[in-house]
């Protein structure tokens, strides 16, 4: 994507032994660079929401394990500081399954090379790896899913589309394009007319702050809406379809998702509008199968959801919102069953969220 025109991915190496990511705290109001030059600092980038979004968690932890391995080469005991590192990263986020699985083969790989200099190369070839795969993907999927836009177009004798997403899934959470905004932008460069809804998506206000950021640097028509608005867009026939994106889905299309898409699920059900998923394949666990009682569900810190961040008089203020003596519960994800999507846009093309119409995508996990 372009930042006041000049190309950016959300991740890249500026130099030898530098990680260099855009620090999404900041945004909408200020365009910051943050150089990662150790693990820890990586961990701290993953946990803290310096970074964010499935794809790019599992980019950053990638490049997290090449940092991870040149800090192995300088300790007493090369494998287990690496163990210590993958362990110390796997913890920051457990929902996004891109995390664990860019991890685990940053460790099958290392273990291939036969000392500590070929190790160290292997790691950073594989983080450069991920991240291109990550960014494929995601271009390959805007491609197949701008036919459900077209189609709803048609439908509407060549009308703006309106699409309802939820959160972020756009480039800020991939390492370019995105997923649930990758169609939109694909659409929106065709020239066939669309308009987002875009959930504010309390409390980190990923939405209010990223999708919108976004679109509007693109150009694409959007407006923001409270969190709990769409149901009566729905309602009121202002909404062709919906598109969200997904940290974690099961084999068999049950999705967990940003907090509140369960609920945007249920109200499209209940209106007859359709429910995509768009994602990258490496965001299914081909290991599970009932999300509810599988996919683990971060729990985040309590003062997001008393708290209120924004820009007031040129600085970046926190507020309470709520009495500071109650307490606050924040719940990161939710689960969407399988039933409630209509389908998956993947790099692959688009199929039902079951297990056969999945694997007639990926047949080589059956």
């Amino acid at each position: 994507m372009n930042v006041n025109g000049r190309h950016f991915r959300t991740i890249w190496t500026p130099e030898e032994g530098v990680v260099r990511i855009i620090d999404q705290r900041f945004l909408p109001h200020r365009f910051v660079e943050e150089d990662l030059t150790t693990t820890d600092a990586a961990a701290v980038a993953i946990a803290e929401m310096h970074v964010r979004g499935a794809g790019l968690i599992g980019a950053t932890a990638g490049y997290g394990m090449a940092l991870a391995a040149g800090e192995a080469a300088r300790a007493a005991d090369f494998d287990t500081s690496l163990a210590a590192s993958a362990a110390r990263l796997k913890a920051t986020r457990p929902t996004a399954v891109n995390l664990a699985r860019a991890v685990d083969l940053q460790l099958a790989v290392i273990a291939r090379g036969t000392g500590a200099a070929e190790k160290i190369e292997m790691a950073w070839k594989t983080a450069l790896a991920i991240a291109d795969e990550d960014a494929d993907y995601c271009r390959r999927l805007g491609a197949h899913g701008v036919a459900l836009i077209e189609e709803a177009r048609n439908k509407k004798g060549g009308a703006t589309v309106n699409i309802l997403t939820h959160c972020n899934a756009g480039w800020l959470a991939f390492v370019d394009y995105g997923s649930a905004t990758g169609p939109i932008y694909t659409a929106h460069d065709r020239g066939i007319p669309v308009h987002v809804w875009v959930d504010e998506t309390r409390p980190r206000g990923q939405g209010s702050k990223l999708t919108a950021w976004e679109l509007g640097g693109h150009g694409v028509p959007h407006t923001i809406i409270a969190d709990n608005t769409g149901g009566h867009l729905m309602q009121k026939g202002l909404v062709d379809l919906v598109i969200v994106g997904t940290d974690r889905t099961t084999r068999t299309g049950d999705v967990a998702n940003k907090i509140g898409t369960y609920l945007k699920a249920l109200a499209a059900a209940d209106n007859g509008v359709p429910f995509y998923v768009a994602l990258p394949s490496s965001s299914f666990d081909w290991n599970m199968r009932d999300g509810l009682a599988e996919i683990p569900i971060e729990e985040r810190g309590s003062e997001e959801v008393k708290y209120a961040d924004g820009w007031c008089d040129g600085t970046h203020r926190e507020v309470l919102v709520g009495p500071e003596a109650s307490r606050a519960a924040n719940f990161g994800f939710d689960i969407t069953p399988a039933r409630l999507v209509t389908g998956f846009v993947t790099e692959r093309g688009v199929c039902p969220a079951t297990e056969s119409g999945i694997l007639a995508l990926f047949p080589e996990h059956r």
